[in-house]
């Protein structure tokens, strides 16, 4: 019956990867996720933090809803943002998204 049916053989085991050559290989997937996410990201986190920090009366800012104003008041963690004449909010210093030059508000 070998005729129709080849005798079945045991098989070497595969043969496995280096195990230094796994290890380098993750090391370099680490590396591109560390220069490709991570560290822009704290860099921009980084430069937002000082932003909040160097926020003064008088600078024209936009929140992160959209809002465009000027800072009449700087508190610890509040800031009191002017619209327009008259109406004033209060919102948290993490949400200013961007300084904007000074005259933004007469241009719009």
């Amino acid at each position: 019956m070998d005729f129709f049916i080849s005798a079945a053989h045991a098989q070497e085991g595969a043969a496995g990867g280096d195990m230094i050559s796994f290890l380098i290989m993750i090391a370099i997937f680490f590396a591109i996720m560390y220069f490709l996410i991570i560290r822009p990201q704290s860099k921009r986190a980084k430069e937002h933090r000082s932003m909040v920090e160097a926020l003064s009366k008088g600078d024209e800012i936009v929140t992160n809803g959209g809002l465009l104003g000027k800072i009449t008041e700087v508190g610890e963690n509040f800031i009191r943002v002017e619209l327009s004449d008259g109406v004033n909010v209060i919102v948290q210093r993490q949400s200013v998204s961007a300084v904007m030059p000074k005259g933004t508000m007469k241009d719009v």
